[in-house]
């Protein structure tokens, strides 16, 4: 061996001795982070960003991955995907017993057997500087500006999201509220073809949707959920999204409050907003789920049984219960 290679190798020795006592390694491998798998409502996806990073502040061994999905996508990752998920948080506190509180065929257990209610929100009319006729619209005229030939309205995929089942019931208590019953086929159900339709069965306005739903025009604009919406509002796609306020206040849009008995936020409304129903295209959902029935939105979180680190998952859901009772931007209402 010549002398200059083996001052090589020495000093290959000595740096490799020195790095591993300057970074505290006895085998040079680094221990690798627990992966937390969080699967919230695209709308919870700014608040969970917060919790988030508080969660690895107390467990730094922990590497929390928040993935956001339309509610009824949120809990197929689960159901139909059978993907590893610790936690599931959603918009619609009912999708959760309707489609988990059945039994997994690859465990012979319920994909979850309970679930905790944390948050409320309220349906608005988003938009921005930008958006045809801001300087007009008003929580009065909003519905004759959405109507307008030359506006742009987006909601998210009913089959998919929540947010998108629940503007079509705003539409539909619309009709009731301001009676006149040319809005929900201005606002949403003459944008198809065939036009879809709302009729009344025992003081129940109900619209059944079909397997594919895609615009016929381009007025109205449907993304998979409602952050993909919101990100087309603020490139100037569409002119009026329905939204949740949360959502609207979190990104700093303008918008425009709409009547209780509308806007799916109060208890005292929850007659009124049982008189519409949405029933949902996907066959697969013919047996559980499909009918979905207005009523006050309530946020809620659940850990699978399927969870592969369910005590960490269990912190984490009680740790967005926490932060939910304190609120803040971009969170939804506290639940009373």
């Amino acid at each position: 061996m010549t002398a200059p290679r083996t001052i090589w190798i020495l000093v290959s020795f000595f740096l490799i001795a020195l790095l591993c006592s300057t970074t505290g390694c006895s085998s040079g491998v680094q221990q690798q982070k627990t992966v937390l798998r969080v699967v919230p409502a695209g709308s919870l996806l700014q608040p969970f960003d917060e919790v988030e990073k508080a969660f690895e502040v107390q467990h730094p061994d922990v590497d929390v991955q928040v993935e956001g999905h339309g509610s009824i996508q949120a809990i197929r990752q689960v159901t139909d995907l059978h993907r590893p998920v610790d936690v599931v948080a959603v918009a619609d506190a009912s999708l959760i017993p309707d489609l988990m509180f059945r039994t997994d065929p690859t465990t012979g257990t319920n994909f979850t057997d309970d679930y905790t209610p944390f948050a409320t929100n309220a349906m608005v009319i988003a938009f921005t500087n930008t958006s045809k006729y801001a300087d007009e619209i008003t929580s009065a005229n909003w519905y004759q500006v959405l109507s307008r030939t030359d506006v742009r309205v987006g909601i998210s995929n009913p089959m998919l999201d929540a947010a998108g089942y629940r503007s079509i019931m705003v539409a539909l208590l619309a009709d009731r509220y301001y009676k006149n019953t040319t809005l929900f086929p201005m606002l949403i159900g003459s944008h198809f073809a065939p036009p879809l339709s709302a009729p009344v069965t025992g003081g129940i306005a109900t619209v059944t949707l079909p397997e594919v739903l895609r615009p016929s025009d381009e007025k109205l604009v449907i993304r998979d959920g409602s952050i993909f919406v919101l990100s087309h509002l603020e490139a100037g796609g569409i002119d009026y999204a329905f939204e949740y306020r949360s959502v609207a206040q979190g990104h700093n849009l303008r918008w425009i409050n709409l009547p209780q008995a509308i806007d799916l936020s109060s208890p005292e409304c929850a007659d009124e907003y049982g008189k519409v129903r949405v029933i949902l295209g996907f066959q697969r959902f013919s047996a559980i789920g499909q009918e979905r029935t207005g009523q006050p939105i309530v946020y809620a979180v659940t850990v699978p049984n399927t969870a592969p680190n369910r005590q960490l998952a269990q912190e984490f859901a009680d740790l967005v219960i926490e932060k939910a009772k304190i609120g803040g931007k971009g969170w939804p209402a506290p639940l009373n």
